[in-house]
């Protein structure tokens, strides 16, 4: 995180700072004092007296001295990922080369190449990652590099990243909403992916709390409200299931804890309903301090009780005791039937197993030694490296396309599908038959022509499920097509039909360079790279390939050239048209014939800029917003929680510009609400006169469908501000037979006319 220098703000002198920071450095000593060899004492003094020294002069946004950072997250290094003495040293001056004047060759000089080597990948993340100009995209690669290299520079970046948005509170709101995206677009993801189960969900945890502080606010304050009746109604649960492990002499520990907020966020987006009717707001976790040889055996003893005791639900089953997934973890997940009817989450692990699914790749390390599982877990940890080089080294398409596959290939749950031989390969969920073809080998890949999965023939677009068994069926004669590339999902996948697809394409190009080059030597200028630029920017393509490429397949027939201008050698599109066309379209408004920037101040300067709202959120006064500069476009208003949001903000921080609203009763904006409710007779008219009648509130469309005793009801208004949605919003859900209200979030409303 950036300083600033400046006085402390919470009445602390020198001497008490002085005792604070000797006090936290020794609470961490006390951390490791376990890991702490001969030796190790004078290199963590040394470590901390350069970072201390290096630091001295800086302070956080809190005031807080900036010491007081590298200590917490080594802190959060030993105790919450158990990394061990090297590790809390590269903790302690990750910030100083970057920040200071210390350089990397004074910490290769003090502490050796290997924590200087460490150090130095946290300065290139930190120079990736928090950089204003927001490159991430373009550099997220050499992270990646560095990770598959060394990967405890990601974990205590993971590190750095916990302390930040655990002390963000004094960071400006256009920073919290940047760090925020950015954590919970690429960091949570990545931590999940490295087994840092617990910190994957508190950093979705604080993102969420600055993303969408309301939504946040109001289920924490539903868990606390609900508390007491959970944890009546766990300590129901728990007593059988507790009787029967004592009565077969298991040594356990079994306890209940609540869902993270986000997860239940997600649950209540996904399945539209309300916290009230998510039914797994916490899950029982069984912990069995089994030995390593009988662990399997004991993790099925014990959901045998369970069963006999409560009524599983098959389908939710899930076994990562047989198969751990990629990132190490192990247990045994069931859902099964509680008291009252409630559906409850089982999770069955060893001590082992849950020390792993804690810290995830660095309890690997201490549980490698003398394991006969250490060689499958470091293999796994190996192949997932190894198939992120393969992609970095094969990578050169647009970078955020690529961020976005990365996302997708290496950062999702996997699923487990067999060869023909019963070899196993792990791919991401939602893979097709052709991501598994091009998982066996890229020649296998380009000439696939079916799949048959269960020995059933299925198309290449198939979609696997975990524990198929697939065989590719391949034929010389076929080559990659563009609509491949809608529905593999691996980036091994898309960088190898995006290459094929390059080549043929430049094949066909080349009739289409030839066809520009006669046109322009016809109008007197030659085929140079400003005026190909200027053909691109023309028709609104990202490269010259592509021009080339739609003029050879005639879907550009080049007749605008003749609206050109000729100045010397160059060639020029008439740009004043073009921008009277393009303010047409982007200046109106959805209601009245006004300029809508009246309703908008932007940062510094409050003059009037052309904008227009985001058509995937349909942001209204009040919704929490921010600017985005688009390409060609002008300026788009999005709400700080649109399903593009976090990608825009963590991708592309150069373009956010700081927005509010500015009051304005004159103007309505469209939105939408969708209705669930019982099927009742005059249930249209009831809702129709609340809206028109009693709020005076103007409906743009309404449909209501219903079936079998309930209606969907979708209904497109004109409101004023957000303050107006909220109390429409509330006013239907107190309706006689209304079950469930909510504002559209991703529908493409159509503007009023």
């Amino acid at each position: 995180m950036k300083t600033v220098e400046q006085k402390p703000k919470y009445g602390l002198n020198e001497e008490q700072e002085k005792k604070l920071i000797l006090r936290e450095y020794r609470s961490l000593l006390r951390a490791l004092k376990d890991k702490i060899k001969p030796g190790d004492k004078d290199i963590l003094r040394r470590a901390f007296e350069m970072a201390a020294d290096a630091h001295s002069s800086m302070r956080r946004k809190s005031g807080e001295p900036y010491i007081l950072h590298p200590i917490a997250v080594a802190k959060i290094c030993v105790e919450e990922i158990g990394l061990g003495v090297r590790s809390t040293v590269c903790a302690l001056l990750h910030d100083t080369v970057e920040d200071t004047d210390i350089t990397l060759q004074d910490i290769e000089r003090e502490f050796g190449s290997e924590i200087a080597r460490i150090v130095d990948g946290l300065t290139k993340i930190s120079n990736v990652i928090d950089s204003s100009a927001s490159q991430q995209a373009e550099n997220f690669k050499k992270i990646l590099l560095t990770l598959t290299d060394d990967p405890r520079v990601i974990l205590i970046k993971l590190a750095d990243r916990l302390n930040n948005m655990r002390t963000l509170d004094s960071m400006k709101r256009e920073k919290q909403l940047k760090i925020a995206s950015e954590t919970v677009y690429v960091f949570a993801p990545l931590a999940h992916r490295m087994g840092l189960y617990s910190i994957k969900t508190e950093l979705e945890d604080l993102a969420m709390k600055y993303l969408e502080p309301d939504t946040y606010k109001e289920i924490a304050k539903k868990l606390a409200e609900t508390k007491r009746d959970r944890t009546r109604y766990i300590n129901e649960f728990i007593k059988p299931i507790k009787e029967k492990l004592e009565r077969n002499r298991f040594d356990f520990e079994i306890y209940g804890r609540p869902k993270n907020i986000h997860s239940i966020w997600n649950k209540m987006k996904k399945k539209g309903v309300t916290f009230e009717e998510v039914y797994d707001l916490f899950a029982i976790r069984i912990i069995l301090n089994s030995p390593q040889e009988r662990e399997k055996e004991d993790c099925w003893k014990v959901y045998s009780l369970i069963t006999d005791e409560y009524t599983p639900s098959i389908e939710r089953l899930r076994d990562w005791v047989s198969n751990p997934k990629s990132n190490g973890y192990e247990a045994l997940h069931t859902t099964v039937m509680g008291p009252r009817g409630k559906w409850v989450e089982v999770q069955i692990r060893t001590k082992r197993m849950n020390e792993i699914a804690e810290k995830g790749l660095a309890a690997h390390w201490k549980y490698k030694e003398g394991s006969p599982d250490s060689y499958r877990d470091e293999n796994r940890f190996d192949k997932w490296f190894q198939q992120i080089r393969e992609v970095l080294y094969n990578q050169d398409a647009d970078s955020v396309d690529f961020l976005q596959d990365f996302k997708m290939s290496f950062l999702t749950e996997e699923i487990y599908i067999y060869t023909p031989k019963g070899d196993i390969k792990m791919l991401p969920v939602g893979s097709t038959a052709l991501d598994f073809a091009f998982a066996i080998h890229t020649a296998v890949g380009a000439k696939t022509i079916g799949a048959k999965v269960n020995h059933k023939l299925v198309p290449i677009s198939y979609k696997l499920r975990s524990g198929d068994q697939v065989e590719i069926i391949t034929s010389n004669k076929q080559t990659p097509s563009e609509d491949w590339l809608s529905f593999v999902v691996t980036a091994k996948a898309k960088a190898k039909v995006k290459e094929a697809l390059k080549e043929e394409k430049k094949k066909v190009a080349d009739e289409g360079r030839y066809t520009i080059q006669r046109k322009l030597e016809g109008m007197g200028v030659s085929l140079q790279q400003a005026n190909l630029d200027e053909l691109v920017q023309f028709y609104k393509l990202h490269s010259n390939l592509e021009l080339f490429y739609q003029v050879a397949i005639k879907n550009i027939d080049l007749k605008e050239l003749k609206e050109f201008k000729v100045i010397g050698d160059r060639i020029e599109y008439p740009r004043p048209v073009k921008i009277v066309q393009e303010n047409k379209i982007e200046s109106h408004t959805p209601a009245h014939n006004k300029q809508d920037t009246e309703l908008i101040i932007f940062g510094e300067s409050s003059d009037k800029i052309m904008y227009h709202l985001a058509n995937c959120c349909k942001p209204i006064p009040g919704d929490d917003v921010f600017g985005f500069i688009t390409t060609g476009k002008g300026l788009a208003i999005h709400r700080t929680n649109c399903p593009n949001a976090p990608k825009l903000l963590a991708n592309y921080g150069h373009r956010i510009v700081k927005t509010k609203w500015a009051k304005n009763k004159e103007i309505s904006f469209l939105t939408g609400v969708r209705i669930i409710g019982m099927d009742d007779v005059g249930v249209v008219s009831k809702i129709t006169s609340l809206i028109s009648a009693e709020l005076k509130i103007n409906i743009a469309a309404l449909t209501i469908e219903a079936s079998e005793g309930l209606f969907e009801g979708n209904i497109k208004v004109y409101v004023h501000d957000k303050e107006e949605l909220d109390e429409l919003v509330n006013r239907l859900k107190d309706l006689d037979g209304i079950e469930a209200v909510e504002r559209y979030d991703t529908e493409d409303l159509p503007a009023k006319s």
